[in-house]
């Protein structure tokens, strides 16, 4: 089983549930962070890291003594990655989505791809659960290529956890795409639920079986949770807003493993999903 655990905005708690959902269940556990651009699971797990790898993507080169400047290669990109002024042609890599219709359009065989560095995948171990993140390189704004690769390596054989990017855009669909549960964690306060009724509308376009995780749920009020009943969305789990637990966080330590009790929660966490996705359905 994979499953997604997304937020409609950052600082939720997402990684929080997360990491301790993925070292509280037994037997074969992958945790994925797919938060590229400010992936932080690691603090919490502390995994021996066995390598690191560069991701890299292909982009367009042309072959200037082969081009025509017909101009064809830009009216197919729908990314404007390619210009043609007069005989000279530009290209934005930073703007190419690597779809590669410009070779198909090219009548000179003019373009050929060359690669450009996306950033790094780490892979490594902590006990019996396995790890890997992905580190978008500064300045980059391309994403989801780089989220791909580490999606790639989820394994239904068992169960993986993917640390989803925050917010509703192209990374956090590239995460929870193609999942057999989204767990959505978030906050009561008016921008909680303003971000989570995003979040769920993503959700539902993509017909993935999700529920609901409110962090600090004893703070703010109860409209998160009127939602939820609104729109039956399951509230699966609630995390009080108490010292121990935010000073369990600030030393980046698991909850499981600090606090008495909270490995059992997560279990039952686990076990009330299995519940959903064994139905079919999203109640």
């Amino acid at each position: 089983m994979i499953i997604s655990v997304a937020s409609g905005k950052g600082g939720t708690g997402k990684t929080t549930v997360a990491t301790n959902l993925a070292v509280s269940v037994s037997g074969k556990v992958r945790l994925l962070d797919c938060d590229v651009e400010e992936p932080n699971a690691h603090l919490f797990l502390n995994p021996v890291l066995e390598y690191t790898r560069t991701v890299t993507t292909p982009v367009p080169e042309i072959d200037e003594e082969k081009c025509s400047g017909c101009g064809k290669c830009a009216e197919i990109c729908q990314f404007r990655a390619i210009a043609v002024l007069g005989k000279t042609v530009l290209t934005f890599e930073h703007l190419c989505h690597s779809c590669g219709g410009c070779m198909r359009v090219c009548p000179e065989n003019a373009i050929r791809w060359k690669e450009r560095e996306l950033g790094t995948i780490r892979k490594g171990q902590r006990k019996e659960l396995e790890f890997l993140d992905g580190h978008l390189k500064i300045g980059e704004a391309m994403s989801p290529p780089l989220i791909r690769k580490v999606r790639s390596q989820a394994d239904r054989d068992g169960l993986t956890i993917i640390d989803a990017p925050p917010g509703t855009s192209c990374p956090v669909i590239t995460a929870m795409k193609g999942t057999d549960f989204v767990l959505l964690v978030t906050e009561p306060t008016p921008f909680g639920l303003h971000d989570l009724s995003l979040a769920l509308g993503a959700v539902r376009i993509l017909g993935i079986p999700c529920g609901l995780v409110i962090n600090r749920c004893d703070m703010g009020d109860e409209k998160v949770k009127e939602y939820a009943r609104e729109e039956s969305l399951p509230i699966l789990m609630e995390i009080p807003f108490q010292r121990d637990i935010a000073e369990a966080y600030s030393r980046g330590e698991l909850l499981v493993e600090s606090i008495p009790g909270w490995k059992e929660k997560f279990l039952e966490l686990y076990q009330r999903i299995e519940a959903i996705v064994k139905r079919g359905n999203f109640s």
